[in-house]
């Protein structure tokens, strides 16, 4: 009789699922793994994740502290003073803004953990954040996780891809309505669009006249990005009101460690250690002593610039594939990929990115998937090495023939 009472039960998931969907990645890596055990040996030049390693001394750092027998056990949330000063370092010697790191910096298990963190600390159900359309997926999909009300402002081409201020002032204009957090992006992903100090400015701005928080990920500012790296806290008055991310995948390697940072006012820092306390225990020691090593070593520079050269002579072949496709893309932009808008007579860019999935079998992202402004355009990732993305052109090539 309680068999069939427990078979008679029906599970059903949470309603806040119904907003989401499965990642892209994690759903199109399936279908790429399925064709590679077919033999199909796809190339990816989709996912930014770099293929290179972190500096000799960040991983000696790593192996000489966890060979040690105290390093093994639970950290402070807060992290470590040494990681703490390293970021603090980092921040005064790249960007020029001074953060007291025993209150003004967080790190963090990653980005995606720092956009949880931050919602849950300042947005309530039901109220309104702004989202940049394109824009990374998930300040989207967290967000709708989380309860709160996404509201797109649009990104364009025609605009640079910088936010348009007076739609930013319509969608605020009923304070009954209006929203607590906006995020933005820049150097942008997926368009490359630069870090403008004039949109620092105006956001700061804006955040303060509108009582808004203005959250900037940065984590692209040393990939292809030569000139004075830019920081939304070195505008006056922006640390009281906005938050900025900054993430070590990238420009040192390492996004299998999972360490960023986020850098704001004392205040702000407090709110989100409530939340990030009551959800993990810390960082392994060993992990954050080696990102100190990374922020601020003696190869740390030398690094950064090897960064540069190999991403500059795989971007040279991406702006070639680009052209075998027919598609335009500025060529100003920087970062890790490269994003160009597909010819005007195809009819839908997953049209041209299945064909060159399944007959050049090269796996390169559609811009859809970074919200209804990229319909028209694709992305491809420099995270491969030189021979992958020559043969990916080559096959592209022979597609096209």
């Amino acid at each position: 009789m309680e068999n069939t009472r427990m078979e008679k039960n029906v599970f059903e998931p949470a309603q806040r699922l119904q907003h989401v969907q499965e990642y892209y990645f994690s759903r199109k890596l399936k279908e790429v793994a399925r064709l590679n055990a077919e033999g199909c040996d796809i190339i990816s030049l989709a996912i930014g994740s770099p293929d290179m390693p972190p500096s000799a001394n960040t991983i000696d750092v790593l192996c000489r502290e966890a060979r040690r027998p105290e390093a093994h056990g639970y950290q402070p949330t807060v992290g470590t003073p040494e990681l703490r000063q390293a970021m603090a370092a980092f921040y005064a010697r790249w960007y020029g803004v001074e953060l007291d790191p025993a209150t003004e910096i967080q790190p963090l298990i990653g980005s995606k953990e720092g956009i949880l963190h931050v919602t849950l600390a300042l947005v309530n159900p039901g109220e309104r954040v702004l989202v940049p359309n394109p824009g990374y997926p998930t300040y989207t999909s967290l967000s709708q996780l989380l309860g709160a009300e996404v509201v797109n402002y649009d990104l364009t081409e025609a605009n640079g891809w910088q936010p348009d201020f007076d739609q930013l002032e319509e969608l605020v204009s009923n304070p009954a309505t209006a929203p607590k957090l906006l995020w933005c992006n820049y150097p942008h992903m997926p368009t490359g669009a630069r870090a403008q100090r004039r949109t620092y400015e105006r956001l700061v701005d804006f955040a303060r006249r509108h009582g808004i928080v203005v959250v900037n990920d940065n984590p692209y500012s040393f990939i292809l990005n030569e000139g004075e790296r830019l920081s939304i806290l070195q505008v006056p008055g922006a640390k009281d009101c906005c938050i900025e991310f900054n993430s070590m995948s990238k420009s040192f390697n390492m996004p299998g460690w999972r360490v960023g940072m986020l850098c704001t006012n004392a205040e702000f820092i407090r709110w989100i250690l409530k939340v990030k306390s009551n959800i993990d225990s810390g960082t392994f020691r060993p992990m954050q002593l080696a990102a100190a090593e990374a922020l601020t070593g003696s190869t740390d520079e030398w690094h950064m610039q090897a960064n540069i050269a190999t991403y500059a002579t795989r971007r040279a072949i991406a702006e070639d594939i680009m052209r075998e496709l027919g598609c335009t893309f500025d060529p100003t932009q920087t970062g890790m990929f490269l994003w160009g808008r597909i010819p005007d007579d195809i009819d839908n860019v997953e049209t041209l990115t299945e064909r060159i999935l399944h007959e050049a079998r090269v796996f390169v992202t559609p811009g859809f998937i970074f919200g209804s402004n990229g319909n028209r355009y694709i992305r491809i990732s420099l995270c491969a090495k030189d021979d992958k993305m020559q043969q990916a052109l080559q096959r592209i090539r022979e597609m096209k023939d």
